[in-house]
């Protein structure tokens, strides 16, 4: 695993600032438009508002994995606290029961109540959704994008020093604060002392095994074969589609069984001496691309003209497309040095 390089080694600031701001972009655009949330013209307003939370929160992660030398696993617990963070303690959108009335989603409360979890008054059909929505989308598919443009040797070096990092962090802090202040944001609602204090114990719990000293270790990679790309890539996209195949708790129990055995898969296969970045690569790309088939068949968020609904559909298929065929593209003309392991 990569450790932080000698600032006097660095590219210019010019070429480290490229990948920051694609990513800034990048990481709302992914969260809130690649799966059909907004109409076309609701593209740009979306970068602008929710750039700084979102985009924030994916260079601040990415950002901190890479100074650490650790790799995705870190990378996916620091994005499963941001997940919880943003819906339980920013929108809190995870406890809010008519959080949706005011959008075209309004006719999914009875399934979201269908997997209330008692006592503490959330919904865990919703939670996986929301959270497993902004550990895939917001931030580690774009992460893996973002990186897979670069050369090998920058990859998976750090971008910023610590004023950079700091001018984000105050960035996402902002954002953050703009979206539990605004009437459409919260939409006026608190959660109560019980739901925060959960919440909040497990962002920090999360915070803390991110942190773990293992993930930072250079652990020997066994000699096994990974499968070929495309395997990973259609695993991911059998829980994004499997996780919908029954409603209530017998659905909840499919969805929690596929994410579990696809990750314990991955997790086996990353370890081995096979494993590199186009396996990451796959898995990142089959996440946007199931995202972006999936806009075809829901509403956006607010009422829109079918022509504005389609073109922002077909938007979403045309970006997808372009950044999936050039990061494969990027990632053949590399050295071969992209297939080192990528963890």
């Amino acid at each position: 695993m990569p450790t932080e390089s000698n600032p006097a080694d660095r590219p210019p600031l010019r070429r480290r600032l490229v990948p920051v701001v694609a990513l800034l972009l990048l990481a709302p655009w992914a969260a809130e438009c690649s799966w059909g949330g907004f109409a076309i013209d609701d593209f740009l307003p979306v970068l602008i508002v929710l750039g700084p939370m979102y985009g924030g929160a994916a260079i601040l992660i990415r950002e901190t994995a890479r100074h650490l030398g650790a790799g995705w696993p870190t990378i996916v617990l620091l994005a499963a606290a941001f997940g919880v963070f943003q819906a339980g303690l920013v929108d809190q959108s995870l406890f809010n029961p008519d959080f949706l009335d005011d959008t075209q989603y309004a006719d999914t409360r009875a399934a979201a109540e269908a997997t209330l979890v008692p006592g503490l008054g959330f919904s865990l059909r919703q939670a996986f959704d929301y959270v497993g929505n902004h550990i895939v989308l917001t931030i580690c598919a774009p992460i893996v994008l973002i990186e897979s443009f670069l050369r090998a040797d920058r990859r998976l070096q750090p971008w910023l020093g610590r004023p950079g990092l700091a001018v984000v962090g105050v960035f996402y802090v902002l954002g953050s604060l703009l979206i539990f202040s605004d009437s459409s944001g919260r939409k006026d609602f608190l959660a109560s002392p019980l739901q925060l204090a959960s919440a909040t114990a497990l962002v920090l719990v999360l915070v803390a095994a991110a942190l773990l000293p293992r993930w930072r270790r250079r652990h020997p990679r066994r000699v096994r074969r990974a499968p070929h790309p495309l395997w990973v890539g259609l695993l991911v996209v059998l829980v994004r589609f499997g996780a919908d195949l029954t409603p209530g708790w017998p659905g909840m129990v499919i969805a929690l069984s596929l994410a579990a055995v696809v990750g314990g898969l991955i997790a086996y296969w990353s370890s081995g001496s096979g494993w590199g970045q186009r396996h990451v690569l796959a898995a990142g790309s089959a996440s946007v691309v199931s995202a972006a088939a999936f806009a075809y068949l829901v509403p956006p968020y607010s009422p829109a003209s079918p022509a504005a609904a389609l073109a922002g559909d077909v938007a979403v298929t045309v970006v997808t497309v372009a950044l999936v065929v050039g990061a494969w593209w990027r990632l053949r003309r590399a050295s071969p040095a992209v297939h080192m392991a990528a963890s």
